[in-house]
């Protein structure tokens, strides 16, 4: 099946991914570029051309073109929802990425460091009861790491609810001891 955007549409991606893999981003960020020029709103090269900007440490530009994405794909996909809610967390912006990770989940009920970003980014906004059952979900959906459970101890310390603590202490001492430990030196509390 041919592409609707033909065959200069597929040489450029491919020289992009070329660019990409000897690690000439530079020239990948311009091929991006000249593939918005001619195919303006194009999920894969705002999404290839935010990564390459994020990793070359120019967040806000690698935010605009997260932001162009969603807005003009907004059901594409959870990754972008995702990607842009974490580097919008990375800038402080914690209203606009509990907005962003909310939309990642509500496209992907099962896409775990979501609900992670969004408890933790709750966490920072002050919210414990919602901080809670966001990552409820994550330990749900990502029983064997530690993160979640981690940080949803914290939280139940916070809120001043021992028990609930002591009770996830004595959970990660069964497959992560040295976080167990962790917890009890911070909190003081023993499972």
């Amino acid at each position: 099946m041919t592409s609707p955007r033909g065959h200069a549409y597929r040489w450029m991606k491919l020289q992009a991914m070329a660019c990409l893999l000897f690690g000439r981003d530079a020239r990948a960020e311009v091929l991006f570029g000249q593939m918005l020029a001619r195919w303006p709103g194009d999920g894969y090269a705002l999404a290839s051309r935010a990564h390459v900007r994020a990793a070359a440490g120019r967040p806000a530009e690698a935010i605009a073109d997260l932001q162009a994405l969603v807005l003009a794909q907004p059901t594409r996909s959870a990754g972008d929802w995702f990607n842009l809610a974490f580097l919008l967390e990375r800038a402080e912006r914690l209203e606009e990425a509990e907005v962003a990770f909310r939309r990642a989940v509500a496209l992907d009920d099962k896409l775990d460091r979501a609900w992670y970003g969004l408890g933790l980014v709750l966490i920072r906004r002050g919210q414990p009861d919602e901080a809670v059952a966001a990552l409820k979900r994550n330990t749900e959906l990502q029983p064997m790491s530690p993160y979640g459970w981690y940080q949803l101890a914290r939280v139940h310390v916070d809120r001043q609810n021992a028990d609930e603590a002591r009770r996830i202490i004595r959970h990660l001492k069964g497959f992560e001891p040295k976080v167990a430990a962790q917890l009890e030196r911070e909190t003081g509390l023993a499972a």
